[in-house]
Parts: C-alpha cells; sequence; structure tokens
C-alpha cells in the first residue's frame, strides 16, 4: 500500500487532537507587540480552534479523514 500523503504547509500550521478539534496558534503574535494592547497579546497566545467546513477540509490535507 502506498505511503499517505500530506500537506506539509497544512501540517505545519494545525494539529487534530485526540478528540478530533483542529488546534492552530494565532497569527501575528510576536510581531511588532509595542502597538498591541496587552489583553490582545495574551489571547494571541491561546491556540484557536477551527470550525465547520474548513476545519473539515484541514482535515482532509492531514490525512485524517
Amino acid at each position: 500500500m502506498a505511503k499517505k500523503k500530506i500537506k506539509k504547509s497544512v501540517a505545519k500550521r494545525f494539529k487534530v487532537t485526540k478528540t478530533g478539534k483542529v488546534m492552530f496558534g494565532h497569527q501575528y503574535g510576536s510581531h511588532k507587540k509595542l502597538n498591541k494592547r496587552r489583553s490582545r497579546i495574551r489571547r494571541q497566545k491561546e491556540p484557536g480552534v477551527l470550525k465547520g467546513k474548513f476545519a473539515k477540509k484541514v482535515k482532509k490535507m492531514l490525512g485524517e479523514g
């Protein structure tokens, strides 16, 4: 059987948890911090969760389903 091919660019940006959620890191987190509010910087540290059709698409690109 052939090896499963995944999109490497997607694999670097997203991670699928054991429960099937698609997690991602927020962008612009470490760039130009002086111009951002502390609350915004704090929010960007936490991972985000993808929902809906885009999450399904990302899972497919990662070979999950």
